[in-house]
């Protein structure tokens, strides 16, 4: 199973970094966060990524192109050039990067994939959040109720959009704006069957509007309540509390 990664946003609220890189490769303990969030489905043996860059998609182009060179030692003998790896460590994953367009919305972003997708179910999330959402569990889930997209929901402090859950898990109404604290929200993590993509019309297309409001109206849209840690990038004082977390051990989506 592929998993689908929105990477392409400008990510202005944390612009204090992103004016320089885009959002998923802000760091967290000296790693992008787009490599924790790749790690943590890696340990659930998820190695196939398809990431959907946009704004400044070269600087993570750069960053896998290179991948051996940033975590290994190297000599370089400018005389001679040559480059010498030493330690060299790489991940077993197969990473294909998508330039999905500038100003595409992450509906278009999802269905200029469709390529890669092929005919088969994949994970789809967000370049900017961590959670230690048990993978196996949810794919469980979404295989179980047969429907044609799951949602990871979760309960922060209210200020993104709320979910209706009804009591057999479906989805029912997809709301811009909470009712107040302790509304089940869009936490990505998604599972989706191909067809999803045929709620998608283009790339100006936004995903959690139509595609998923439409999904819920045809009771296709489950959800997959997580309780557990979930925690969005958007600010640089969210940065900051994930980076104290890394640094004192304590960071729950650790999971490799």
């Amino acid at each position: 199973m592929k998993v689908l990664i929105l990477a392409g946003g400008y990510g202005t609220r944390i612009s204090e970094e992103s004016d320089i890189k885009p959002k998923p490769m802000i760091e967290i303990g000296g790693k992008p966060i787009l490599w924790h969030i790749m790690k943590h489905y890696s340990s659930y043996g998820y190695n196939e990524f398809v990431i959907l860059l946009g704004y400044k998609s070269y600087v993570v182009k750069e960053y896998f192109a290179n991948y051996y060179l940033h975590n290994s030692d190297v000599t370089i003998d400018t005389a001679k050039q040559q480059l010498e790896i030493h330690n060299n460590y790489s991940e077993n994953w197969k990473i294909t990067l998508i330039d999905t367009g500038l100003e595409t919305m992450t509906g278009g972003r999802v269905k200029r994939a469709s390529q890669y997708i092929g005919n088969e179910p994949f994970h789809l999330t967000y370049g900017d959040g961590v959670s230690d959402v048990n993978l196996k569990e949810l794919v469980e889930f979404h295989q179980k109720n047969k429907k044609k997209i799951t949602m990871t929901s979760i309960q922060p402090d209210g200020k993104f959009g709320a979910l209706k859950i009804e009591k057999d898990n479906r989805i029912s109404n997809f709301l811009e704006k909470p009712k107040g604290d302790g509304a089940w929200i869009n936490g990505g993590f998604f599972v989706c069957e191909p067809s999803v993509l045929d709620y998608i019309e283009g790339d100006k297309t936004i995903f959690e509007r139509d595609p998923l409001e439409n999904l819920a109206k045809a009771g296709e849209l489950f959800s997959f309540k997580h309780e557990g840690f979930w925690k969005c990038m958007d600010t640089l004082r969210d940065k900051n509390q994930l980076n104290e977390m890394w640094a004192e051990g304590k960071a729950p989506w650790k999971s490799w």
